[in-house]
């Protein structure tokens, strides 16, 4: 589903946030909450240290020594989870548990019954479930269904899109560590195949291969999944090796190239069959684009939408991890919490 989304888009700081874990990702997401107008109120972490030491830097007034402080902190509405993913599922049923509405970093959780899991408990709570994926809100991509409404690229057929950085390569850092659900698929993965999901819907049928590290995680992904309707997509992930980072949608009438990197804000080009460009989509956002996936959340808490965003509802989250459980089988991996 497309709508016009707005490049600068700023809160009224009604909602009032919640921050669990303070590592590298926390930061980013807060620092463009708080530059967009979002009341972020408290942080928690395993250490009271780092708590305070994040919520000085940036201005936080509370800080937790604990995530089960955070979540009983009574002026939290909604708690952000950025932990490694195998701790997601844990901490957003610990938050939800406590009435708080969480969004959950991606990969939202480490498997499908996980997922549902956290879905489950949202619903029999009455509270506002969403995943982190924060490409699914920001303006390029809602442009792009506006294109794929309109017919101008005619039928969609297929799908491509590649993730792929050089990432550390210790077998000790966190992304090659089994235990923390390290690797390529979680990481990287999860991002073009949640695209292809996006484009074309649930798969019903998939294909994997992948390479793996001495740690025992995925170092490199590639999948083929086949639609309803004949379409195909294909994916590419790698930890060892930085790629285009480029995403394209075919269709009957032309084609839709997104530049690099697709999964951030990036211009989006429209060209025919005969490769002459029809339309050419490049707005700058303000930050890093992390406050779309914010003001989503916060629109659904004010309008009492505890369905979830009709950009990416909890039953499709859980459907993306079900996929991810099926190129993991295909593969062979698994982690240690399953």
């Amino acid at each position: 589903m497309s709508a016009a989304v707005e490049p600068f888009p700023r809160s009224d700081g009604s909602v009032r946030w919640g921050i669990l874990a303070t590592g590298g990702i926390a930061k980013i997401f807060a620092r463009d909450l708080l530059a967009h107008g979002h009341q972020v109120v408290a942080v928690g972490s395993r250490s009271l240290a780092s708590a305070e030491s994040f919520a000085a830097e940036l201005g936080i007034a509370r800080a937790h020594g604990s995530y089960e402080e955070l979540v009983a902190d009574p002026g939290v509405d909604v708690v952000y989870i950025a932990t490694p993913h195998n701790f997601h599922a844990a901490n957003a049923e610990l938050a939800l548990e406590h009435g708080k509405h969480v969004l959950v970093e991606k990969a939202f959780t480490l498997t499908g019954d996980q997922a549902q899991r956290v879905a489950d408990l949202g619903r029999e709570r009455g509270l506002v479930v969403l995943e982190a994926m924060w490409t699914r809100f920001l303006p390029h991509m809602a442009h792009v269904h506006r294109l794929i409404e309109s017919g101008r690229l005619g039928q969609v057929r297929s799908v491509h899109a590649d993730h792929t950085q050089r990432l550390p390569q210790a077998d000790d850092h966190r992304i090659n560590n089994l235990q923390l659900g390290g690797g390529a698929l979680l990481d990287l993965g999860i991002y073009p195949v949640s695209f292809a999901w996006d484009i074309l819907g649930r798969p019903v049928e998939v294909q994997a291969r992948a390479a793996f590290r001495n740690s025992g995680v995925d170092a490199s992904v590639a999948t083929v999944f086949g639609h309803e309707g004949g379409a195909i997509s294909t994916t590419y992930s790698s930890s060892e090796t930085r790629g285009p980072n480029s995403a394209t949608v075919l269709g009957t009438e032309g084609r839709i190239a997104i530049a690099d990197t697709w999964y951030t804000p990036a211009p989006v080009t429209l060209l025919d069959n005969s490769g002459k460009v029809l339309d050419r989509y490049d707005e700058p956002v303000s930050g890093r684009g992390m406050q779309f996936q914010a003001a989503e959340m916060e629109r659904l808490v004010t309008a009492g939408q505890t369905a979830g965003s009709p950009l990416l509802p909890p039953e499709e989250s859980v459907g993306i991890m079900r996929t991810m459980d099926e190129i993991r089988a295909q593969i062979g991996l698994r982690y240690p919490d399953e």
